[in-house]
């Protein structure tokens, strides 16, 4: 059983916010971002899609009917040990060099268990 399977207790929850067309190396940072987290051996990570938001420049990003090109906000969410999180912080933010915004939060994990094979669905 890996250490993931395990969490339980006190742990922290990391937020990325940035925006669904920011690229990093020419692919986009949500997913180098979950690529990242998962070499780095976190709990897990999951993205979130935004309808609507504004940031530091205070420009109010929503989808137009007419644009083809909208970049709507993104949130990254991952949870694990606090060290675990805190350890990955500079690979986070050499991965944000074009903007976006990280939080932390303190926060106690109930329930966290990989779903067995007969829960799974096939894609």
């Amino acid at each position: 059983m890996s250490e993931a399977q395990w969490l339980s207790g006190d742990a922290t929850l990391l937020r990325v916010f940035l925006g669904n067309h920011d690229v990093h190396g020419g692919r986009l940072v949500y997913e180098v971002i979950v690529e990242a987290a998962r070499q780095a051996g976190l709990a897990g990570a999951t993205v979130l899609s935004g309808f609507m938001g504004f940031g530091a420049t205070s420009v109010v990003h929503r989808p137009h009917l007419f644009r083809l090109s909208q970049d709507l906000p993104v949130v990254i969410e991952m949870v694990d040990e606090d060290a675990k999180i805190r350890a990955f912080l500079p690979r986070l933010e050499e991965l944000l060099s074009g903007g976006g915004l990280i939080t932390l939060e303190v926060l106690t994990v109930l329930h966290y268990q990989a779903a067995t094979p007969a829960t799974q669905e096939s894609p």
